[in-house]
């Protein structure tokens, strides 16, 4: 039995419809390498269009919103704007299918095992559930195992990867901590995320300055209590 034809309109045959046809990828420059992660490296020098991110059907995809919304797609401020969008999506969620532990590329060894904090490491992600972005900062704290440590900066760039995926931020706090776990394999690990959603302050109940913070601790950071509130202390006073 034939299967019946379904006439409906594809946007290939719409004439003029150029906003979903991705233009070719653009070799980045030394200075937009410099300073981003190894898997935003992996992305650019790969092309952001390839692996598992199709950003020409992200771009049907924008057209199609824009469809669903009345908007007329041949008017000038939108003509590459379902491109413009795929391109956005595809610097913003590289991170999808990359290992943070990865980005602790390196380590040392130290006498110390004591406690070592970063704090304030800005980061924006987009939320999964409305898909609209929420920003923040996230604290850092290990305590070496045998001395074993890495560079500060290595603990950013972490927060970075983790951040370029769909996330919800208790499932983000996690993937930082294990990320540091698994790499590092100290004798406790704390991170605490603090961040501002927009799908709480631009609709629902829009409630702008709100803030969710969230916890997650591994080893003796989770076990021992003088050390988990040393920790917290030294973060702030309100997350006592």
């Amino acid at each position: 039995m034939e299967s019946e034809a379904i006439p409906t309109k594809t946007l290939n045959q719409t004439p003029n419809r150029t906003s979903a046809k991705m233009p070719k990828q653009r070799q980045p420059s030394a200075t937009q390498l410099a300073g981003t992660t190894l898997g935003e490296l992996k992305r650019a020098i790969d092309g952001a269009d390839e692996g598992s991110m199709d950003l020409e059907k992200v771009a049907r995809g924008v057209s199609l919103i824009l469809e669903g919304l009345g908007e007329n797609l041949n008017r000038e401020g939108l003509l590459e704007t379902p491109a413009r969008v795929a391109r956005m999506y595809g610097e913003l969620l590289y991170g999808l299918n990359e290992d943070p532990a990865d980005e602790i590329s390196c380590t040392f060894t130290e006498g110390e095992e004591e406690l070592v904090l970063v704090k304030d490491i800005s980061f924006a992600s987009i939320c999964e559930h409305h898909m609209v972005p929420f920003m923040g900062v996230a604290h850092i704290g290990y305590i070496p195992a045998q001395g074993k440590i890495t560079g500060l900066s290595k603990l950013a760039r972490v927060v970075e990867l983790v951040s370029r995926r769909l996330q919800v931020q208790e499932r983000m706090t996690a993937q930082i901590a294990d990320a540091i776990e698994t790499k590092l394999n100290p004798r406790g690990v704390i991170v605490v995320l603090e961040a501002e959603h927009l799908c709480m302050s631009i609709r629902g109940i829009r409630k702008p300055g709100s803030k969710t913070i969230t916890t997650s601790a591994r080893g003796i950071l989770h076990s021992d209590q003088f050390r988990r509130q040393e920790a917290l202390t030294l973060l702030q006073n309100r997350y006592v």
